[in-house]
């Protein structure tokens, strides 16, 4: 699994903490963007960049987006095909996004969200598998049906 981040100028910070920590946990992270903080740039480009290489391997690789409210960032990135991004508030939330909804992009409030919790919901994102439950599926195929994004 790939987890690939990105942020606006809004989370930047808290990107940066989450890729730390994750590097020192050994997991395969690409950055992709930005690099240095960006005062006042605009977070459609770093949900695009996201969400176009998760839509590539939406069953294995993650990502998590981060901006100062988190819905901007989830919006723009929920319009890309195989993409099921979430905005947990909490890491229970975070559980059932991924367990019951199989969520593969992890959106994050940098200004409702402190940086224990922020770990706590990576975290718990990214260790839950997808139940695989008839009903679960069931849904998603739903979606994928009247969306048009049929596997």
């Amino acid at each position: 699994m790939t987890i690939y981040l990105g942020a606006d100028h809004g989370g930047f910070a808290l990107k940066e903490k989450i890729k730390q920590v994750l590097l020192q946990e050994a997991y395969e992270v690409m950055d992709l963007g930005p690099e240095t903080l960006v005062p006042g740039d605009d977070y459609p480009q770093y949900a695009a960049k996201v969400a176009d290489v998760v839509n590539k391997k939406p069953d294995s690789d993650r990502g998590i987006l981060i901006c100062r409210s988190g819905f901007g960032m989830d919006i723009a990135a929920n319009k890309f095909p195989h993409v099921r991004a979430a905005l947990p508030e909490s890491s229970d939330h975070a559980y059932q996004a991924r367990h019951d909804d199989d969520a593969n992009i992890l959106v994050l409030a940098a200004d409702f969200t402190d940086e224990d919790r922020a770990l706590k919901i990576v975290h718990t994102f990214l260790s839950t598998p997808f139940a695989k439950e008839e009903r679960y599926q069931r849904r998603l195929n739903e979606i994928d049906e009247i969306t048009g994004n049929g596997q």
